[in-house]
């Protein structure tokens, strides 16, 4: 796995795990796996990552649609803040843009105190669930979803 790889070199990256059973000789395992085996999100500049995109045939760049060869970038900010509510909850809930339906979310919320204080995103609604979920985007190429407490929900206006 490229990520594993690039940390034991230092260099700081993050990619979205969930657990799944795998058949591992014969018996299922859980383990835990990248959500999508070719996102990776790496914390350096372009001139130290080129010689690691040369060296590992399976790493390459993601590039903006309608765009010649500009990376995807994300704000520093913006990736630390979906790291944070991914990590401050047992079950994210990942996503792909084209797995997100206009009725899935319909209010837009900000947190306020707890973990996730000053995060904002969608109110995600579950038919049958009790729970209260806040839709995080990063970028167009992610969402996912975590678990709130509903006392620290405002409502944003539209």
């Amino acid at each position: 796995m490229n990520h594993k790889r690039l940390e034991r070199e230092g260099i700081t990256c993050f990619t979205p795990m969930i657990d799944k059973l795998l058949i591992h000789r014969g018996k299922h395992e859980k383990q835990r796996v990248p959500f999508l085996h070719d996102l990776l999100f790496v914390f350096e500049n372009r001139r130290t990552l080129d010689p690691w995109v040369e060296l590992i045939p399976t790493l390459q760049y993601r590039y903006l649609r309608g765009s010649y060869q500009t990376p995807m970038t994300v704000r520093t900010t913006d990736m630390e803040r979906f790291i944070r509510a991914v990590e401050s909850t047992q079950s994210p809930i990942y996503y792909r843009p084209d797995e997100i339906t206009p009725a899935m979310y319909r209010h837009r919320i900000r947190i306020i105190g707890g973990q996730l204080d000053g995060c904002e995103g969608h109110l995600v609604t579950t038919r049958g669930s009790k729970v209260k979920r806040l839709l995080l985007e990063l970028s167009s190429v992610l969402r996912a979803s975590v678990e709130v407490q509903p006392e620290y929900i405002q409502f944003l206006e539209e």
